[in-house]
């Protein structure tokens, strides 16, 4: 554990009722009373406190020991999936981690959890920074965690709340989200359905259980599994088959139990391990090179129709041979024939094509009117990690009020479309956060979003480029701050590999104003224009020694996990600087030569004798290399509002 070094570090907990509290730590001894639901709260001052290790004693009717205390910095990572991502996907990722070894860096990861209504507790665990276990930390975290412990020297710790692909809404809290109409109308939708399913679930577990047992239909494995599972299985009897779909093919049955099949290739890149993306409808186990890995049943409710959300298993290095690995799944199907929902995955190879299949075992065919008997599939409710309020209850609200330094923020992926809304709802998201912890205008650093998606010919519009403005808009908000990355993504893949600059960027915004570091943290920022003989002036701010072009190279990454790279096509090859687009009053873009001179950028095109506006990186992934001297890009701007293709009706709080 790592606590915040703070005039003020609460420490709270649940007791009896009346029941008093002491806690006891760095020579401060506190006392509370338990309230008549059994709260108790006090606030140690830890202003001036040594690192430590230290132990806490919190003694009442029991006395509870907590050891190998830190005290120095805490800031909570939270966001969607970039901000979860995890070191071992990462560039590098070998040797960062067998070089982690730091026991003043620390995480804690909160387990998801989505909830209708604000909850109290939390379930997680404090790790050290090891060559065990950082694989596991929030590689955007870790990078930033590290930069800032070098740094500062003081412990750092991390508190990882993020879920991959949820959108802000879900992140913000119940007042300020019902705000928003649409929001309020949502919450009062989705609430029912959740609170309703699990009765719903177990009246289905019930009445498959008993339909199961009425027609004899209970599973009955013939207790060996190594004929159809081990690696050097015979392959006699088996036959092809092709997925996603049901698993059916002559000689298979309808129902019974059914093995699947696969020899998989080792990975060329060692460090991620392998994760198996399996959307099996049915019961199923899976087992690797012979070993069960996993095991549904009906109590976990796949089956009959319903596909788990989750059926992700990642295989570890040290499970994986170098010759040839066997995946196999057998699927129990008391109904009807097992299927894939999908294509399954291991890693991103498609696994659509040499499956193998064998029977175990078959029922006797049932008449059609008893089948119709079986049991209908609730209808599951929408997935509530993405529901307005859910994850700020379930994973935001039980930190508060723990001590922290402040926020670092990697989301926008999933409100892109949305991206005018988020002009207005990420600094409620923002402000919500401050006002419910109640340690005033904390630090809230954020990523602005990666370049992503197909390079485009012609300039024109981009939900990209827009949710990216209105990340930067949100840098009015005080005690902001934004790391722009839009030259580290990859056109392939929405989760860029280089997490280290992305970590190292945010933590060199907090060096710099909140550790009082001189050190560079901000690339340059569009400030003002102006229009004279057919060309357009930019001026700028944070240009850090001053404005640089960088040097294109001939290919851009396309997925760097598979080395994958495409030739980049310049739109303005004879210009110094790239990525820039220019209008006249008729509205049409074109693309514009830029250069710099001095503190300032000048953009034109022959095309163009009365320009009007500029725009420079205003794409998904736009080509584009204008930094400042100190290696730092520009954020992408523009300077006109003709319109925005991602506004509607709903965009705006009512309370505006």
């Amino acid at each position: 554990m790592i606590l915040q070094q703070a005039s003020r570090v609460p420490i709270w907990g649940k007791a009896d009722p009346g029941e008093d509290i002491t806690v006891a730590f760095q020579g401060q001894n506190l006392t509370a009373k338990a309230d008549a639901d059994g709260r108790w709260n006090v606030s140690l001052n830890l202003e001036t406190s040594q690192p430590g290790p230290c132990e806490m004693t919190i003694e009442g009717k029991n006395k509870i020991l907590i050891q190998d205390i830190l005290v120095g910095q805490v800031w909570v990572a939270s966001g969607q999936s970039n901000m979860e991502w995890v070191v071992k996907g990462t560039q590098g990722a070998n040797e960062v981690i067998a070089s982690s070894a730091n026991t003043a860096i620390r995480q804690f990861a909160v387990t998801k959890t989505a909830s209708p209504y604000p909850a109290e507790e939390v379930s997680g665990r404090w790790i050290s920074a090891s060559p065990e276990t950082t694989g596991l930390f929030s590689a955007v975290g870790y990078f930033f965690a590290r930069k800032l412990q070098q740094s500062v020297g003081a412990p750092v710790g991390i508190i990882n709340t993020s879920w991959g692909g949820t959108p802000a809404q879900a992140w913000t809290g119940v007042e300020a989200i019902e705000s928003y109409p649409e929001y309020k109308a949502a919450r009062e939708r989705i609430i029912p359905l959740v609170e309703e399913y699990p009765e719903k679930k177990r009246a289905f577990v019930d009445q498959l259980t008993e339909w199961i047992k009425k027609n004899h239909r209970e599973d009955k494995p013939t207790g060996d599994a190594g004929k159809f599972a081990a690696v050097d299985a015979p392959l006699e009897g088996w036959t092809q088959v092709s997925l996603p779909g049901p698993v059916t093919s002559e000689g298979l049955p309808e129902a019974g139990a059914v093995w699947l099949r696969k020899t998989i290739d080792p990975p060329a890149r060692k460090g991620t391990g392998i994760p198996l993306v399996l959307p099996i409808d049915g019961f199923d186990s899976v087992y690797w090179n012979g070993k069960l890995i996993a095991r549904t049943s009906i109590k976990d409710f796949p089956g009959l129709g319903f596909v788990r959300q989750y059926g992700v298993y990642t295989i570890p290095d040290s499970a994986i041979r170098e010759d040839r690995n066997v995946l196999a799944i057998r699927l129990y199907q008391p109904v009807k024939p097992g299927a894939f929902s999908d294509i399954p995955k291991a890693g991103l190879l498609p696994l659509k094509d040499g499956w193998l299949a064998r029977e175990e075992y078959a029922f006797p065919p049932v008449e059609e009117s008893e089948k119709s008997l079986a049991p209908a599939i609730p209808n599951r409710p929408p997935a509530s990690q993405n529901a307005p309020a859910f994850l700020f209850n379930g994973m935001v609200k039980p930190l508060i009020p723990y001590a922290i330094k402040g926020v670092i923020w990697y989301q926008g992926e999933s409100n892109a479309s949305r991206a005018y809304q988020y002009r207005t709802l990420f600094p409620l998201l923002i402000s919500d956060w401050r006002k419910q912890w109640g340690q005033g205008d904390f630090p809230f650093y954020f990523v602005q979003l990666a370049n992503y998606l197909p390079k485009k010919d012609a300039p024109g519009e981009s939900a990209w480029a827009e949710l990216r403005e209105a990340q930067r808009l949100a840098l009015t908000v005080p005690q902001t701050g934004q790391a722009v990355t839009i030259d580290i993504g990859e056109s392939e893949d929405i989760h860029p590999r280089n997490k280290k600059e992305t970590g190292e960027r945010l933590a060199a915004i907090a060096l710099a104003r909140d550790y009082d570091k001189s050190v560079p943290y901000s690339g340059p920022v569009y400030e003002s224009m102006a229009v004279g003989n057919g060309r357009i002036r930019l001026a700028f701010r944070h240009t850090d020694g001053g404005l640089t072009a960088r040097s294109l190279p001939a290919h851009y990454d396309v997925r760097t996990l598979t080395g994958q790279t495409a030739p980049l096509i310049r739109h303005s090859p004879g210009s110094e600087l790239e990525g820039f687009a220019i209008c006249g009053s008729d509205k049409k873009w074109v693309w514009a030569n830029a250069r710099i001179d001095g503190e300032n950028v000048e953009v034109w095109s022959e095309q163009v004798p009365n320009p009007v506006a500029v725009r420079y990186a205003w794409a998904d992934n736009p080509t584009c290399n204008l930094y400042n001297a100190a290696g730092l890009p520009a954020s992408p701007f523009r300077t006109d509002d003709f319109g925005y293709a991602t506004k509607t009706p709903n965009d705006e709080p009512a309370s505006r």
